[in-house]
């Protein structure tokens, strides 16, 4: 259960960020909140992390139903402990459907934290990497290596 609630608030949260951003700013704007640190621009990506594979929309629609496939098929065996695991798999789930229904509804993802140093992201970027990295976390503290 608290993989789907964190999937949701994920989900919820990117989603809402990203209308609020498409409602108030222009494509390609720009707003500094730390100059030359941080700014909110909009942009949309037509690919994935660093702007790899551009265009190819059908493939990461694809990732996403098999990630939720591997997810249904295996939910019964997610351990409820450490909680950080279930956790990891709710913000990877949620990310990747909150950045997929940008996929679908624009055919790119709508980014807009801008660090100027690292690619712009966003919340379901944050997420999908925060899951990623307590998966993996779990993993290698609960590996026989």
């Amino acid at each position: 259960m608290i993989t789907v609630i964190t999937a949701l608030l994920l989900f919820a949260a990117d989603q809402i960020s990203k209308e609020a951003i498409q409602h108030f700013m222009d494509l390609g704007e720009t707003v500094p909140l730390i100059p030359h640190v941080f700014h909110l621009t909009y942009i949309l990506n037509p690919g994935a992390a660093f702007g790899i594979l551009e265009y190819q929309r059908i493939f990461f629609l694809l990732i996403v139903v098999i990630l939720f496939a591997a997810y249904f098929w295996f939910r019964n065996r997610i351990p409820s402990r450490p909680v950080y695991f279930p956790v990891g798999i709710g913000l990877l789930l949620g990310g990747a459907l909150g950045n997929a229904v940008d996929r679908w509804r624009l055919s790119g993802v709508v980014d807009f934290f801008d660090f100027r140093i690292w690619p712009i992201f966003n919340i379901a970027d944050m997420g999908i990497c925060a899951g990623v990295a307590l998966i993996v976390f779990y993993f290698w503290r609960n590996s026989d290596l």
